[in-house]
């Protein structure tokens, strides 16, 4: 049983058909504030060039983008915080955040760089959530709002071949088959490791669309997905459109707890 009591109060969500109209961006928004000093100290760390995206190639913008997740990764604490539109510049000041906070980090450091992003949104089945959470199933909310990043690359690839026009952040690390067969297993949701880390290894398929091994934890997460609600231009504009996971005085008392503990703790 998951809990509808902390749920933002008398919101529908359903999928708004976006038309093929949403083209993505480049623009800093309030949660990507990517020219903040806190990012632009982070792009000299990782020795990725600001807006070069439309002069180097797509091997070029993914190799950046693969190495800006390793250095979040390794230097941005997981936590549990609650707060999804909590500026980039904020989360790499505390150093700590969420796996959402953390994707807003990559998708940051590629707007910066000049690869424009868009998000999908997910509502996800809180059950997804309960082998963190073993002993307080009952205040999981039923329903998790997930932003998605994805990567609007242009020209040639590696193969010669024009890429598809968006990479999700699933496949930043390669193909969702490709990952799926390396034989690292899939994604359990349990101890250190969140979907932040996972994907960089492991198949993370919202759609079913992977095959996945016989064995070992799963790579299809469809059974979890309760509604696809579409493409959006920023996850600033999937949030103001369907709300955060939680009402704003859940999350004025969760997060003080939840920002504390590191995930898998």
């Amino acid at each position: 049983m998951t809990s509808s009591l902390l749920a933002p109060r008398g919101r529908v969500r359903m999928r708004m058909a976006d038309g093929g109209t949403v083209t993505g961006s480049t623009a800093p928004t309030r949660i990507l504030d990517w020219r903040h000093p806190n990012v632009s100290s982070l792009l000299r760390r990782i020795d990725v060039p600001a807006d070069s995206g439309d002069t180097s190639s797509p091997a070029h913008r993914i190799a950046a983008l693969r190495q800006a997740h390793r250095w979040i990764a390794a230097v941005v604490q997981p936590v549990y915080s609650v707060q999804d539109e909590r500026p980039v510049s904020e989360v790499l000041r505390r150093r700590r955040g969420s796996c959402s906070q953390r994707l807003a980090v990559l998708e940051s450091v590629a707007r910066a760089s000049g690869v424009p992003t868009r998000v999908r949104g997910l509502l996800v089945n809180g059950r997804f959530w309960y082998p963190r959470f073993p002993r307080f199933h009952r205040f999981v909310p039923h329903q998790i709002v997930l932003a998605w990043p994805e990567f609007r690359l242009d020209g040639p690839s590696l193969t010669g071949h024009l890429p598809a026009p968006w990479l999700t952040v699933s496949e930043l690390f390669g193909g969702l088959d490709e990952l799926s067969e390396d034989g690292g297993g899939g994604f359990t949701n349990v101890g250190a490791e969140t979907l932040f880390e996972a994907l960089s290894r492991t198949a993370i398929d919202w759609d079913g669309a992977t095959v996945c091994p016989a064995v070992g934890a799963a790579c299809d997460l469809s059974a979890y997905v309760l509604a696809d609600l579409g493409h959006f231009d920023s996850r600033d504009e999937l949030f103001a459109r369907h709300g955060q996971t939680l009402c704003g005085m859940a999350r004025l008392l969760a997060e003080p707890i939840l920002s504390r503990r590191t995930a898998g703790a």
